[in-house]
């Protein structure tokens, strides 16, 4: 079976009739809501970060950028190190 794009698995999920809960899905309901397994995402968080490409331009003042340039030099790293560094603390 081929991969199909995001869209069209939104697509095609969308083509499934709704239908209200019955008495086994309200129960399976219930014990999903019981476990709190916080590995589940709501699937706006994970749209969201389907939207992050790890890429991140920033306008700045040329002192700070010299600054920042000049403090990464320092410690000999290169400067997206260095300001994914100060950005992580």
């Amino acid at each position: 079976m081929g991969k199909i794009s995001f869209e069209e698995f939104e697509r095609k999920l969308a083509e499934v009739p709704e239908e209200e809960p019955d008495e086994w899905d309200n129960a399976m309901l219930a014990e999903i809501d019981a476990e709190e397994d916080s590995t589940t995402l709501p699937l706006e968080s994970i749209r969201a970060y389907r939207e992050c490409n790890g890429k991140i331009s920033l306008r700045m003042p040329k002192e700070l950028h010299y600054r920042l340039l000049e403090s990464a030099k320092d410690n000999g790293v290169s400067l997206n190190q260095y300001v994914m560094y100060k950005l992580a603390k």
